[in-house]
């Protein structure tokens, strides 16, 4: 039996998995929001905050984006059982956007509206962020990358 749209299940699993397992390793590991653990000095960090906003803290304390999230997700879920995605490049890309937004949206369902992040790159001194953010970025990449490799007619199967 073959899995209509696998890398799109594959990719949305695999990632919600490691986020998950990811975030609940640093707050039972560092426990104190601000502890902050060198993997490489001055370069990588493992600094555990928690974000009350979405990107950049942007729309802090918003009651309504502790939904988004999960509104995003089963909208993306929906397209991944009605649709079939025509390449890999596409399944990649939502499989990895879901996977993003429902990490995000369980922390935000669980923990009063805050998203666990803890990835802290000092050297180029941005913003701390998590697996669930890392998987969205690449996710975004992935469908451009569908945009520029799809050429072909659109068909009515969609």
């Amino acid at each position: 039996m073959r899995i209509k749209n696998y890398y799109f299940w594959l990719a949305a699993i695999t990632n919600i998995i490691i986020d998950v397992l990811s975030k609940r390793a640093i707050v039972t590991y560092l426990q104190v929001e601000r502890t902050s653990m060198p993997i490489i000095p001055n370069v990588l960090h493992f600094t555990y905050i928690r974000n009350h906003g979405a990107a950049f803290s942007m729309l802090e304390g918003q009651p309504w984006l502790r939904w988004l999230s999960l509104v995003v997700s089963l909208g993306l879920i929906a397209i991944g059982i009605m649709r079939t995605f025509s390449n890999i490049w596409e399944q990649l890309g939502f499989g990895l956007i879901l996977a993003g937004a429902l990490g995000n949206g369980i922390d935000r369902l669980f923990f009063g509206g805050s998203v666990v992040d803890f990835i802290d790159l000092r050297i180029i001194n941005f913003a701390i962020f998590n697996w669930a953010d890392i998987s969205i970025n690449v996710g975004i990449i992935c469908l451009l990358i569908h945009g520029l490799v799809d050429r072909s007619p659109r068909s009515n199967s969609r």
